[in-house]
């Protein structure tokens, strides 16, 4: 079986055993605040072909006309429904009809926007040679990402000088080691990780 047969029959297998959380998440959503349920955003995929990324909104409806395409701790955009699904990452649940449709891998480097693609160097773009994932080394390497970009005066550009960079680094390491083992046994990390953040 190959891993992206896998990466899908796993997806597919996800959304119908939490499709009754996922139904009441979109619940909550939709009475949280004005807007659509589902969050919808271009994103950068294998060998560099542009992809619609799913997520369960978190923010008020039309937040990335207010501020830049990045999110520190304390956000006026974002939602209460929002801040707890961010915390527990169940934001990302509809990223599995990514999964499904090939457009993202289970593990993989994280998907960006176009903008910040374009800000990466001949080597970091070597993260478009795989699939983007749900979940990823920078994933797990940056689950303070948004109490680090509150603590600096200007988010927007320490993230698009600093933190955009980090990421990828980590993401191109995962390029020497993935395999179904190692993909396995970061989604396990990531699932600790994040129980016990």
């Amino acid at each position: 079986m190959t891993g992206q047969i896998f990466d899908r029959l796993v997806a597919l297998v996800s959304l119908v055993v939490l499709s009754p959380l996922m139904a009441l998440i979109a619940v909550a959503v939709r009475l949280s605040s004005p807007g659509p349920v589902l969050f919808r955003q271009v994103r950068v995929g294998l060998r560099g072909k542009p992809f619609e990324i799913l997520k369960f909104r978190t923010m008020v409806d039309g937040a990335d006309r207010l501020a830049e395409n990045v999110s520190p701790d304390g956000d006026p955009r974002i939602t209460s429904v929002g801040r707890f699904l961010r915390a527990w990452y169940l934001d990302e649940l509809p990223q599995f009809v990514n999964v499904v449709k090939g457009d993202m891998s289970l593990v993989g480097p994280r998907p960006e926007t176009p903008e910040y693609v374009a800000l990466y160097t001949p080597e970091e773009r070597r993260v478009l040679e795989v699939r983007p994932g749900i979940a990823g080394p920078s994933t797990l390497g940056h689950m303070d990402e948004a109490e680090r970009l509150a603590s600096v005066a200007d988010p927007a550009e320490h993230y698009r000088e600093v933190l955009l960079h980090e990421r990828v680094q980590l993401d191109i390491g995962y390029l020497e080691k993935k395999s179904l083992v190692y993909d396995v046994g970061l989604l396990l990390r990531q699932v600790v990780a994040i129980a016990r953040h």
